[in-house]
């Protein structure tokens, strides 16, 4: 039963969502002018303002997130045990050119990532606190439905929000903080897993810009960990570095044969899974850090929109990169480990047992921001979905909120007492992430007009490249106010 799911999310995940994929990608870099590409040391610059700290835009700064805050629970969501048990289990399947083929979807997914992170604070709305919400299911509304008139925006709302909301009930970082903490201290999973549904309590009790405020320290602190523990690891390993970079880009094109516990791989299979490992760890196109990102408090779209791609780079071409030339250069990756476990051991096997401790902890502090910070999506989508029926949004709200790691634990019981994987746990994850993102990429296809318009704004505005149009409004809410009728540029 299991390999028939198995097959029809492979199916899924193959020429259709990487075809959709490839083409908006592609569309949005050339029609941008490589945006990503040339503008990226604006890019990186632009994090270190000092408005992003602040704010800048007409919210409620104390009741808002800042920009910074935004960014960092996003980060916090993508940069957390996908990158180490995700990566190094694509790389156990699919064989070092997974990793190249990762590196391409990211590319892409820096400018699809700004995208939908510009769309979704330009169709945000503004609540009656002050606060804001916003996301793929806001620009479905007004985007498609009310600008464009389609009636199909209903449809993708809701397979969009449906299938975001499985992930509460699937979801994989408990079981992968808890093997990583069990495995390394030699204590049954059930307890490490009990500890971090107490961290994510004591996070998710203060709402979406608590959540905010402890991503904006923990982030930052976790990566730099993990970044420095990684490039030790590669020194070490200098000498294996040309002959692990040759493994990736071999793989990426040709049929890999099978080495040790690796049991081969083609190229198409190599190829899914780099995608779908990108896009489950950077969640470029899968719709949901724009959610967050729509809550910052900013005054130009677009300015939001970088942050988006900041946060594919660093999620993907910095952490996962040094995931997957860990587990090749240390010869791991053929050693049939896969997830957490693989990580770690690689790990261990340069800089000893004190390493695996280390990155076990850090394992766990990826899964409790991620785990927050998915908190504050459902919660926009539940915001949405129930608007203007309070009453039952606040019981629904409480529950979510009591519900939100108790899932986790049930997974990681189920997991343990039940005989599942990682790789099979990484098949349930691909299919509750393969719909959302389709839908949505083709709604930031259809709706590239507006977000190349705010560009062209942004370009005028900041980057002195072309003329400045008077008449371009930065926000959807504000065009309903003058009661212009806008068209895609």
């Amino acid at each position: 039963m299991f390999a028939l799911f198995e097959n029809f999310t492979n199916f899924l995940w193959g020429t259709p969502l990487i075809l959709v994929t490839l083409v908006t990608g592609l569309y949005l870099t050339f029609r941008s002018g490589f945006f990503q590409i040339r503008h990226f040391g604006h890019i990186v610059k632009s994090l270190t303002r000092k408005d992003r700290r602040s704010g800048g835009g007409e919210g409620d700064s104390k009741k808002s997130l800042t920009p910074f805050q935004a960014i960092s629970i996003a980060i916090g969501g993508t940069v957390g045990v996908s990158n180490m048990s995700g990566v190094a289990t694509a790389i156990a399947t699919g064989g070092p050119g997974a990793l190249f083929w990762l590196w391409v979807a990211a590319l892409l997914g820096m400018i699809i990532k700004t995208a939908e992170v510009t769309l979704a604070v330009y169709y945000r709305e503004k609540q009656p606190d002050g606060t804001f919400r916003g996301g793929p299911t806001y620009y479905m509304q007004k985007g498609l439905g009310e600008e464009k008139g389609y009636k199909f925006w209903k449809i993708f709302a809701v397979i969009f929000g449906f299938c975001i909301f499985m992930t509460w009930f699937i979801t994989l970082q408990n079981f992968t903080v808890s093997e990583a903490i069990g495995g390394t201290f030699d204590i049954p999973y059930i307890i490490p897993s009990l500890i971090y549904v107490a961290g994510i309590y004591v996070i998710i009790i203060g709402g979406i810009k608590k959540v905010g405020v402890v991503a904006s320290y923990l982030t930052p602190i976790m990566c730099s960990f993990y970044i420095i523990g990684s490039l030790i690891i590669l020194a070490v390993n200098f000498d294996q570095l040309p002959n692990t970079f040759a493994m990736i880009f071999k793989g990426a094109f040709t049929t890999q044969s099978a080495t040790g516990g690796f049991l081969g791989a083609s190229v198409a299979y190599t190829m899914r899974l780099g995608f779908a490992r990108s896009v489950y760890s950077n969640e470029a196109g899968w719709g949901t850090s724009p959610m967050v990102h729509a809550t910052a408090n900013t005054d130009h779209p677009l300015k939001q929109g970088l942050m988006g791609a900041f946060e594919v780079f660093m999620d993907t071409i910095v952490v996962c990169t040094l995931t997957g030339l860990v587990v090749i250069s240390t010869g791991f990756w053929s050693s049939g480990l896969e997830g957490a476990t693989l990580t770690l051991t690689a790990f261990e096997s340069v800089m000893g047992s004190a390493a695996r401790i280390l990155i076990a902890l850090s394992i766990f502090l990826f899964g409790l921001t991620t785990s927050t910070g998915w908190f504050t999506y459902y919660q926009v989508i539940l915001d949405h979905s129930l608007k203007g029926k309070e009453k039952f949004k606040a019981v629904a709200s409480k529950v979510f909120l009591i519900g939100t790691p108790l899932w986790g634990l049930l997974v990681t019981i189920l997991t343990v007492y039940g005989g599942g994987t990682p790789a099979q746990l990484w098949v349930v994850a691909d299919f509750t992430t393969v719909f959302p993102t389709f839908f949505n990429i083709i709604t930031i296809f259809l709706l590239s007009g507006t977000f190349i318009k705010l560009l062209k704004d942004y370009k005028a505005r900041y980057l002195g490249e072309g003329k400045l149009n008077p008449d371009t409004v930065l926000f959807y809410e504000d065009t309903l106010k003058s009661g212009e009728n806008k068209k895609d540029a």
